[in-house]
């Protein structure tokens, strides 16, 4: 018999066991990926959440920015065909690196308003609704599904999460689960 202080781990990670609805599954793994990447930041101090990991070159918090340009990229520049900047000027080298004059909290509210506005645009669309046209799509035949566009964020939090406890391994020691 088990024990009241025992506590029994969950058989799997994400959303409850019993969620069979796709959409409430992508939208939850993609909730569940997002709560991941802020706990394996937990811990790091400012100068290790800035200071890039080598051999890996980007930062904890230049990733956390990556993803940011992300969200903004397939949801609202992608899906809703926002009028929104879609990539920082500079590039690549722009999305991972963090200015010296710019805050770990602005690049977490900066993140976290990304977050918002991705939820709020997939919370009532159906998994076959097709991104808008205009933003980054431009034609129908290269407009995807709401669904397509949350597997490939899944995808995409699956391997940068990934990226992370690697990059929290080299950093201090820190595995991820």
């Amino acid at each position: 018999m088990q024990q009241p202080s025992e506590q029994v781990p969950a058989l799997l990670d994400g959303p409850a066991v019993d969620i069979s609805d796709a959409h409430e599954l992508l939208l939850g793994y993609l909730e569940w990926y997002r709560k991941a990447l802020i706990r394996k930041l937990a811990g790091l101090s400012d100068d290790q959440l800035r200071t890039p990991v080598e051999p890996l070159s980007w930062s904890p918090l230049g990733l956390v920015q990556h993803l940011s340009w992300v969200e903004r990229r397939w949801l609202r520049w992608g899906f809703a065909a926002e009028n929104v900047v879609p990539y920082p000027p500079g590039g690549d080298a722009k999305e991972w690196t963090v200015a010296a004059d710019t805050s770990a909290a602005e690049v977490m509210a900066a993140y976290q308003a990304e977050v918002t506005a991705a939820d709020s645009l997939t919370a009532a669309a159906a998994l076959s609704d097709k991104a808008r046209l205009g933003g980054r799509f431009k034609t129908p035949a290269q407009a995807p599904s709401l669904g397509r566009i949350l597997f490939h964020l899944l995808q995409e939090y699956a391997r940068h999460v990934g990226h992370l406890d690697v990059a929290r391994e080299l950093i201090d020691g820190e595995t991820g689960e």
